[in-house]
């Protein structure tokens, strides 16, 4: 079954991830805070030959994680591929900024990965199936002024690599795809300073056909990490 779970869905890499893998036959779970962008989306999408499924979820809301997604499972069935691609970030010195962002951006970047992976893993291992991360490399490179957003990414890719070998057994395989900037939303909300050229950064298109290009990766081998930077280099 070619059904994939994406978060973040309404716009940026979830949104061109959701259209490149209509457009490749693949049913879809969306889930997104924001549903009517999503069922913006689906009309869209309405004539290629996918079902889309939509779960209005806040990833800020721990609370809210656990039950959105196991319903979802329970009504749509569990997916096969599961990309995890919501994310925040925020411009400010580490030790400055308020606590109640620094938690936000811990729950969204990292905790919520858990939590999605927590709700969907054991579903997942009756036929396998893999998980794509999106993460960046800030991961292991540090950025003054984005030092919860790499703190953040830095635990994921090694939630990630743990999850990975404690689920090789189970056929389930687990990676990420390492990003350099990309020209998204992300960069107009109020938290971020991006007051830049923004041309030479990555696509979301390129990025989400990257996705697609590692989920259907055959079973038998795994992609475990994918880096994908701008050719100029930029940040």
């Amino acid at each position: 079954m070619k059904l994939a779970f994406i978060t973040g869905a309404s716009k940026g890499i979830g949104r061109s991830t959701a259209i490149a893998f209509a457009n490749a036959g693949w049913d879809l779970i969306l889930l997104s805070r924001d549903l009517e962008m999503m069922e913006t989306l689906r009309d869209e999408l309405s004539d290629t030959q996918s079902t889309i499924n939509l779960v209005k979820c806040d990833l800020s809301n721990a609370y809210e994680i656990d039950n959105s997604v196991k319903e979802s499972i329970k009504i749509y069935g569990c997916p096969s591929v599961l990309i995890n691609n919501a994310g925040c970030a925020f411009n400010g010195n580490l030790v400055e900024m308020p606590l109640k962002k620094w938690q936000e951006i811990i729950q969204i970047n990292l905790t919520s990965v858990f939590q999605v992976c927590s709700s969907i893993v054991p579903s997942m291992r009756k036929d396998g199936g893999l998980i794509i991360n999106v993460s960046s490399h800030a991961s292991y490179k540090a950025f003054p002024q984005w030092g919860a957003y790499c703190i953040s990414k830095s635990a994921l890719a090694m939630f990630t690599k743990c999850l990975r070998e404690e689920e090789r057994s189970n056929s389930i395989r687990a990676c990420t795809i390492t990003l350099g900037s990309v020209n998204t939303p992300l960069w107009d909300t109020e938290t971020i300073k991006s007051d830049f050229d923004r041309t030479s950064m990555l696509s979301s298109i390129k990025v989400s056909n990257t996705i697609l290009y590692i989920a259907e990766q055959p079973e038998s081998q795994l992609i475990e990490d994918l880096t994908l930077m701008p050719a100029g280099g930029a940040f």
